[in-house]
């Protein structure tokens, strides 16, 4: 099992990868749910570029990267980057990675220029804090509006998943929308929603939930005798899920190992309490004294390993 991080990461980048919820994302949050592009005209493209460091060239590698192909000719790029921390800098990044798709085009004969979005989908707690734009960005720099008038003006597009509010969240006709509406009401959420990506959607919330053990869960459908392609509701697969005990034994037994971990371990809290407050996040440190779960994902975020005490 790898890193708390790159497993969040590679499931993220794996529910993503689908056609169809690609599709439904950039329909959904850009287009307010007008059915602009299709899952069939959505073709995997290449998620790294190359850009020079201070010696050296070096790579760089986006989330999710998908061409929009019309009658056999790109339409359009879409770069998808999935974050759980925000990131002040992050505008660079976008300008890189967009930069870099632009700079390939530029000695290309064959094919005709074609325009980027890119955008980010933020699964963390804390509200995005991220600079979003040129001005932000460089708002320290005393500049006349003559200067302003030359730079070029840059805009990062963030989404906050976990605050989508609900007009929003019922634009998605995806799996996705399960996801997006169990972050918003939480484990208590059930659906009758019919599931296309099984075992992908059973990862997904149980990261986005902090359980980064995600390796057993096509074992455990292959134990319950259900299969990718067999038709099941949100409602059956959960309920089902639980009744076995495998996901709701493996929290009480997380839950206690953190709760016995933490009674030995004050130095971890202490560097998290250390962290929250280097960031100004008095109000986030006053919530993880009280709650529990909200500590454990703070933990995550912070690349602090709870369970090793």
């Amino acid at each position: 099992m790898g890193k708390p991080k790159e497993t969040k990461d590679i499931v993220e980048k794996e529910f993503l990868s689908f056609p169809d919820i690609a599709a439904d994302v950039i329909n959904a949050l850009l287009y307010q749910g007008r059915k602009e592009t299709e899952a069939k005209s959505l073709l995997a493209g290449p998620t790294e570029s190359i850009y020079q460091g201070r010696k050296k060239l070096r790579n760089q590698y986006e989330d999710v990267c998908k061409f929009e192909v019309t009658n056999g000719k790109i339409r359009l790029m879409y770069l998808i980057a999935n974050q759980t921390k925000t990131d002040g800098k992050m505008l660079l990044r976008k300008a890189g990675y967009t930069g870099g798709v632009y700079r390939s085009q530029y000695g290309n004969r064959t094919q005709k220029p074609f325009p980027v979005i890119a955008f980010v989908l933020y699964w963390g707690i804390p509200r995005w804090r991220g600079n979003r734009n040129s001005r932000r960005l460089f708002r320290h720099q005393e500049l006349s509006e003559k200067a302003w008038s030359y730079i070029d003006e840059m805009k990062l597009h963030v989404f906050e998943m976990r605050y989508l509010p609900e007009e929003t969240r019922k634009l998605f006709q995806s799996d996705m929308r399960i996801v997006v509406d169990f972050l918003a009401e939480g484990d208590s959420y059930r659906s009758s929603r019919k599931i296309t990506h099984k075992a992908a959607l059973i990862r997904m919330i149980r990261v986005l939930s902090g359980d980064t053990d995600t390796e057993d869960v096509e074992q455990w459908m292959n134990q319950q005798g259900i299969r990718e392609e067999d038709e099941i509701k949100m409602c059956e697969l959960f309920d089902q899920y639980e009744r076995r005990g495998l996901a709701r034994g493996r929290e009480e037994g997380r839950t206690e190992g953190i709760a016995e971990g933490e009674a030995k371990g004050e130095a971890l809290f202490a560097s998290l309490a250390q962290s929250l407050i280097d960031s100004g996040r008095i109000g986030d440190l006053k919530k993880a004294l009280s709650d529990q779960g909200y500590r454990r994902q703070l933990y995550i975020e912070a690349g602090l390993s709870y369970a090793a005490v």
